[in-house]
Order: C-alpha cells, then structure tokens, then sequence
C-alpha cells in the first residue's frame, strides 16, 4: 500500500507530464488516500487536464477538485461571444450535428441540455466546450434516451467488462433500474473504477451510472504495489 506522501509526489509527477500544465500552479494534498487539487489555472482545459492526470494515479481512492479557472487582464469573453463558439463547436462534430442540445452560458458557466443516443455523444459535447476560451466551468444536462431492455444492457455492460483487460469482472455487480446502472463490488484502484463507470456509460440507454464501487488493493493477494 502506498503512503499517502507517495501518492501525493507520484500525483505532482503526474501533473507535471501534462505538457499543457504548470505544476507549480497546482496544489496536492492527500489524506488517507483521499487527494485534493486546488490552485488556479488559466484555462478550463488545464483544469480537466489536471483532474485526469490525478485519476491516473495508482492508490488514489477519491478526488476532491478545488481549482479555480482565474483569466488575465485581455482574455475576458463574454457570455455571447463564449454561447456562439459553444454552438459552432457542436456543429462541428459529426456525430453531435443533428442532436437536440440546448446551450445557455452564464457568466462563463456553460450549461448543455438535450436528448442524445448514445453516452459518447455526451462526453463529446462536453470535451467540445473544454477549449473555448473564457470558459469557468461546463454543467452537463444532457439527457440519453432509453432503447434497449434491462436486461440487454446488463449483459452488454457485463460483456464490455469481460472483454477489457483492467478489469476484473469477478468482483463487480451489475443491477439496471430503468436508465441506471448501478455498479457495486470491489476495484484495485481508481483507474480500473473509472474504467468500469465508463464502461457502463457506454450502454445504449444508460443516463446515469450509480458507483458504489470501492477501491480495495490489499484484497488482491499478490499485488505488488
């Protein structure tokens, strides 16, 4: 098992391989494998790239995000300026451009609405937002529509895990309650819960996945960590 003073400089080296960060901007602390960012950054692309890097850490259990996106003097957007950009950034991706998603910005907080097929749509959209300039925040509101049947989604979720190589399937339950997946089991690390949460979004139907999954590395006899 890792200390957390492990955790905490094996986080800052994984912020400072992002080629778009400056770690020096970035505060880390860590309790009990709990780690918390905070800082502030000048873009709201910094601030997914720095909350990624953390995720990738091995012995990270939980994240608590506290950076704050703070613009210079001559990078200020307005909220038009920011609306019109967001919509063109939509109707450039492919995949997004006959969807119904509704746009309304408020002082730099971009709030998408709408109805789409698939869960990669919606990341889509989102990561569409994350380099438009003057952007603070991006809230996710976006709705998928219900296809397929409880039980279809079970077992493609339960085939999705089986068929990737960080995940062990033996240790996690899967129940769908109508557009839920609620996953419940034990994990041997924060990237591998992230990777069968994402999994799971990946089903047709799925608008909200439930985690009460629980990292667990001294449950793995034989780890080597």
């Amino acid at each position: 098992m890792k200390s957390d003073v492990e955790i905490q400089q094996d986080v800052i080296d994984e912020l400072k391989w992002e080629p778009i960060l400056d770690a020096s901007e970035i505060g880390v602390t860590v309790k009990g494998g709990v780690v918390t960012l905070s800082g502030t950054v000048s873009t709201y692309s910094k601030k997914m790239a720095a909350e990624r890097a953390a995720r990738r850490v091995q012995g990270v259990t939980a994240l608590a995000e506290d950076i704050e996106v703070v613009f210079f003097a001559g990078t200020m957007h307005t909220d038009t300026e920011i609306a019109q950009a967001a919509v063109q950034a939509i109707k450039s991706q492919a995949s997004l451009a006959d969807q119904h998603i509704q746009i309304k910005v408020e002082e730099g907080v971009v709030k998408l609405e709408g109805q789409v097929e698939w869960e990669y749509q919606r990341n889509e959209a989102k990561k569409a937002m994350e380099n438009l300039k003057g952007v603070r925040s991006v809230i996710n509101l976006i709705n998928i529509k219900p296809r397929a049947t409880a039980k279809d989604v079970e077992q493609q979720i339960a085939a999705a895990f089986q068929r990737h190589a960080n995940i062990d399937a033996r240790n996690i339950q899967i129940e769908i309650d109508k557009d839920r997946a609620i996953l419940r089991g034990t994990v041997r690390s924060l990237a591998e819960m992230g990777d069968a949460v994402d999994a799971a979004w990946a089903a047709p139907g799925i608008s909200k996945v439930e985690n009460d999954l629980t990292v667990k590395l001294a449950d793995y006899p034989g780890y080597d960590d």
